[in-house]
């Protein structure tokens, strides 16, 4: 928990100091309210990843000082993930760096976790046994597809004020409790880590939206949460490959069903932005607190409010994921159950036939 607190702490007052200092930050101020994403009524800095990363890089030095021989570990990690933090920072500041590049930053970050950290998609378990990627023309691109993949994923679902933030907190706790179990330290401490920095930043972005999680953020949790689970999963063959899948499947999920509906249902780009996300559906016709967009208040309230539904259900993957965390055959089932709940939950909030014990209607 030393490497939580740190964290925790060094992340909180630096969000501060950059909510503080805001006005030195203007090209970094997200001033789009008319996007198809945007959801908040005043200028705010989406620099939020900064005192994360920072956060996690001075926990990182006083846990080599405190534990010399994770020095080559935490090391290379940190190098590692501040190639796809660099790619999101970077767009945060000056709006030009497109999709592709910051996908392909942090497929390098991948690639060098490859090599530096031996990360890499070496098996997969199914109920009758294990299937290895004995070549490396398959195990690369994989390991570096599936990474960077997650990555992406997390950017995608940062949607609302403390949405990517609890979803990928609880991911983290999970996997350093499985770490725990199976005596893997070093995992164990890196998740602590990012955990204990991106709850520094939460208490600053939800309810209010102080400041944005933004690109660099996004990137550099989703990358760093991919590649220790890749690294739990692979130096510790007791614990399942489905463990990770079932942990990270609803940003996952998400980008591959909105991949798919943006080019087979609606004929464009998979890169193309839309508002008919899940977290975006649920805030316009589930989350009813005000009828006028316009008013900042009952926006904030919708804002605030949507979260928390997604929360839950993310919690119906990462809470099976941590209890059956060895158990190929029961995570697989509760892999195709989250699919199954994911479609059957969209087509009905799509089609305007929500369910009437999910709305919330505001009382005067």
């Amino acid at each position: 928990m030393f490497s939580f607190l740190v964290s925790f702490v060094a992340s909180a007052l630096l969000t501060l100091l950059v909510i503080k200092q805001a006005k030195l930050h203007g090209p970094a101020l997200d001033s789009d309210f008319l996007g198809v994403q945007k959801v908040h009524s005043h200028e705010v800095a989406r620099i939020g990843g900064l005192p994360i990363f920072l956060a996690v890089l001075t926990s990182a030095c006083i846990s080599v000082w405190r534990v010399p021989q994770m020095a080559q570990w935490v090391l290379a990690l940190m190098l590692c993930s501040s190639l796809a933090f660099i790619g999101g920072i970077v767009e945060d500041y000056t709006g030009n760096v497109s999709a592709l590049r910051r996908l392909i930053l942090t497929m390098a970050a991948a690639l060098l976790g490859y090599f530096l950290l031996d990360a890499k998609l070496a098996r997969l378990d199914t109920p009758f046994g294990v299937f290895v990627f004995d070549y490396v023309w398959l195990a690369l691109p994989v390991t570096v597809l599936a990474v960077a993949g997650i990555a992406n994923a997390v950017n995608i679902i940062d949607g609302f004020n403390g949405l990517a933030s609890v979803v990928t907190i609880c991911m983290l706790i999970s996997l350093a409790y499985v770490a725990f179990q199976v005596g893997d330290v070093f995992v164990l401490v890196a998740a602590l880590m990012v955990a204990g920095a991106t709850a520094g930043f939460l208490i600053w972005n939800y309810p209010v939206g102080l400041i944005f999680l933004g690109d660099g953020g996004a990137y550099f949790i989703g990358f760093m949460l991919g590649e220790l689970a890749l690294l739990l999963v692979m130096r510790n063959p007791e614990v399942s490959t489905w463990y990770a899948a079932l942990l990270l499947i609803y940003p996952a999920f998400e980008t591959i069903f909105s991949a798919y509906r943006r080019m087979f249902v609606r004929g464009k780009s998979p890169a193309m932005p839309d508002g008919i996300h899940l977290h975006s559906l649920i805030f316009r016709r589930i989350v009813q607190w005000a009828v006028g967009r316009k008013e900042a208040r009952a926006l904030m309230r919708r804002n605030s409010l949507t979260s928390p539904y997604l929360w839950t259900f993310s919690l119906m993957a990462v809470i099976p994921a941590t209890v059956f965390w060895k158990s190929t055959g029961i995570l697989i089932c509760f892999c195709l159950l989250f699919v199954i709940s994911y479609i059957w939950l969209y087509a009905r909030i799509v089609r305007f036939k929500s369910p009437r014990w999910l709305i919330m209607y505001r009382k005067d």
